[in-house]
């Protein structure tokens, strides 16, 4: 692995593959410091999630795909997407490089709170900003037109 993490957007998070199995992700990053059940029975959904608190991510494991590799947050400063540091980019950067790559911004949201976000859907990426720095970014697949994707978050 790397000495920082990459955003491989619609690929998966360093070298690890959206769609791997947990054996393979541990091959890769070890045991999860923490894993957690979130389900939704409303919206039947679940997710296991492997939290890796001192590396800065959890990673999502779909229960309804075979509990395969879903989808990532991120929150470590280091992280970097087409070769940029993400989490040193204002807003205006950020969309920037994400349409200088080919991803057009499809939805901002300002939540009662104070967070911020911006959803790029053609890439499966919501980045969220609090105080204009951001704070975490999402990322997975997109979901296909047969099961609902549940996004962390």
């Amino acid at each position: 692995m790397n000495d920082y993490l990459e955003i491989k957007l619609l690929n998966g998070f360093c070298s690890v593959v959206f769609g791997n199995t947990g054996l393979q992700v541990k091959t890769t990053f070890g045991e999860p410091d923490q894993v957690e059940l979130l389900e939704d029975t409303l919206l039947e959904t679940a997710c296991d999630v492997w939290h890796y608190w001192d590396k800065g991510f959890s990673l999502f494991f779909d229960k309804h795909k075979n509990n395969v590799f879903t989808s990532v947050e991120v929150d470590n400063r280091e992280t970097r997407l087409f070769d940029k540091k993400i989490f040193s980019l204002k807003e205006p950067e950020l969309i920037a490089l994400m349409k200088e790559n080919g991803f057009s911004l499809s939805e901002t949201e300002q939540h009662e709170w104070g967070e911020r976000r911006l959803s790029f859907d053609d890439a499966g990426l919501d980045c969220y900003f609090e105080k204009g720095k951001l704070t975490s970014v999402n990322f997975g697949i997109l979901p296909d037109s047969n099961n609902f994707y549940y996004h962390p978050n």
